[in-house]
């Protein structure tokens, strides 16, 4: 996993492009693997954990899409990628949002248990690259791995 973030980062680089980072279920975690690699500074230029819906909306979040398709959609995954890429001046935008095999007494819905919206926003095409996944492993920080490799490849491949 490390060396996809290890190309990310070379890529970037060589391309002058810079990202940005909102993760919700991920806690971090991608923007931990980009920082992880030497040069980091050079293309990352902010990363924010909203956790909670309330920390969505202070980012920037509408509250009225989160109440209209939940916190755990597509939608949220697309203004969260849309909002950091705006918010730290940055080419490229990931959101992530989802539900890692738990159950949130603040948002339930059962039908989205174990699906993580995953959303990369293109400033300079202005479009959004999606994904959605679902994640199985009873440990989660396997399920948060997995989230992790899967956006390094949607990266990769728009890189």
């Amino acid at each position: 996993m490390l060396e996809d973030y290890r190309e990310i980062v070379k890529l970037l680089k060589n391309q002058k492009k810079t990202i940005a980072t909102m993760e919700s279920c991920t806690g971090g975690g991608v923007v931990n693997c980009i920082t992880d690699i030497e040069g980091a500074s050079e293309v990352l230029r902010f990363s924010a954990v909203t956790y909670s819906n309330e920390a969505k909306v202070k980012m920037g979040v509408d509250k009225e899409v989160i109440d209209q398709y939940t916190v755990y959609s597509q939608e949220v995954a697309d203004q969260m990628s849309y909002v950091i890429s705006q918010f730290a001046d940055s080419d490229y935008g990931v959101g992530i949002t989802g539900m890692l095999n738990c159950i949130d007494p603040a948002n339930s819905q059962p039908e989205k248990r174990n699906m993580v919206y995953l959303s990369i926003y293109d400033r300079e095409n202005n479009c959004f690259y999606r994904n959605c996944i679902q994640v199985h492993q009873f440990v989660r920080e396997k399920n948060k791995e997995t989230v992790i490799q899967e956006v390094g490849k949607m990266l990769l491949s728009i890189l």
